[in-house]
């Protein structure tokens, strides 16, 4: 293990410029990883009851970012931070320009592939990151976790803001060469970046990583986060559609619902990373699981506009503080955990995030639309037997730990 004299001087040596620029990538994985729940009014998929063919385009989106993993692994230490981070917003460039010149009445089978290098370019991306930002990681680790949270959620939030802003002033196509740019200006971006290398020498042995989580606290927080992005995904996923069908709301104004969803996400976060400091971190998660559940009982059975922004409201206030929650406690709990190593974890809970809303559309598609307030009520009430589950296991960890050291 490098002295930490070493890793602090490291992270000193990383100016302002070049930290900004490698966080500002977690900006651009919230872009590609929702654009498509976005983008799934804009063709037309409000309009017909093809929801197996919408689960299998979160699917693909899913197993491309899987792959990436695996070739992340090799890559990375062989080519470097740089190429990894340009290579990764090249393919979603082209993933965004195939897209956008699909026909409308092209088979599925090819907006599944562009989705499918769309999600190689997230996974590719967002490994390349956590490398990236090791630096400021070990020089304070609760303030590069939370900016990197709020810039993701962002990312999310202007994605659907672009989308709705534009819905009827361009064309599918020219929106999604829009979307294209994004990842060309970060292309440039990338390019002219100088991250750290040296930290991919020093990682800490995997195995010591590996021993950290054999225990059932480290498998029970994976879970909880699993299943907790689930959740999150399955409304931003499905939310425009079950606006539309549900509620008769426009597909434009199903857009601006999803804004109002991300943008509640993205301030109920940056909130809650204060309250972690003044409120009881149980009182708090247990809260927010009571919020969600009203705010998805809310969408349920509303008839309204003004009900559904309530629901919304609810859910994202309540799904917020859950995340910095629970990477606080992973951060105190396991010391040796390397940036480059949480992206495991992270994309293992992001798989859940994407499968969810992939299943769902198989489950629309036997019990209609209206299942997609269920499966987040039900998540939403696993992430609360869980976190009681996490408790009992620390405290039978402490009094364990306790007995040893008398």
């Amino acid at each position: 293990m490098p002295p930490t004299s070493e890793i602090l001087g490291e992270a000193q040596l990383l100016d302002g410029s070049k930290s900004r620029r490698a966080l500002s990538g977690f900006l651009l994985f919230g872009v590609l990883t929702s654009a498509l729940g976005a983008f799934l009014p804009a063709w037309g998929y409000h309009l017909q009851s093809h929801f197996v063919t919408v689960g299998n385009y979160f699917l693909s989106l899913n197993a491309g970012l899987l792959v990436a993993l695996r070739v992340a692994f090799s890559l990375i230490p062989r080519k470097g931070v740089v190429y990894t981070l340009v290579l990764a917003s090249s393919i979603a460039c082209a993933a965004f320009i195939g897209l956008a010149f699909t026909p409308v009445a092209a088979s599925p089978m090819w907006r599944g592939i562009a989705l499918l290098l769309l999600g190689f370019a997230a996974g590719l991306l967002n490994a390349a990151v956590f490398h990236a930002v090791t630096p400021l990681y070990y020089h304070d680790r609760a303030s590069t976790v939370t900016l990197a949270g709020t810039l993701y959620g962002l990312g999310c939030f202007l994605t659907a803001l672009l989308v709705a802003g534009t819905y009827y002033v361009y064309t599918v196509t020219a929106i999604l060469v829009l979307f294209a740019a994004i990842p060309g200006l970060f292309i440039i971006v990338f390019a002219r970046g100088k991250f750290s290398s040296e930290i991919l020498k020093n990682e800490l042995p995997l195995r010591r990583v590996i021993e950290d989580f054999k225990n059932p606290g480290a498998v029970l927080f994976a879970l909880l986060l699993f299943f907790q992005f689930g959740n999150e995904w399955s409304i931003a996923g499905w939310l425009p559609i079950f606006l539309i069908r549900r509620l008769g709301v426009s597909p434009e104004g199903s857009l601006w619902m999803l804004t109002f969803y991300w943008g509640s996400l993205l301030v109920g976060r940056v909130a809650a990373s204060g309250l972690l400091k003044i409120v009881s971190h149980g009182k708090l998660l247990l809260w927010s699981i009571v919020l969600a559940l009203f705010g998805c009982i809310v969408l349920t059975f509303t008839s309204n506009r003004f009900g559904a922004n309530t629901g919304i409201l609810f859910i994202g206030c309540g799904f917020a503080p859950i995340y910095p929650l629970l990477v606080e406690k992973i951060g105190h709990r396991f010391k040796y955990f390397h940036p480059g190593l949480y992206n495991g974890i992270f994309s293992f809970a992001f798989t859940g995030g994407l499968m969810a809303p992939g299943i769902l559309g198989y489950l629309a598609q036997v019990f209609g639309v209206g299942v997609v307030m269920v499966i987040p009520m039900l998540g939403t009430f696993l992430v609360f037997v869980l976190f009681l589950l996490i408790l009992l296991e620390a405290k039978l960890s402490g009094d364990l730990s306790t007995r040893a050291s008398a």
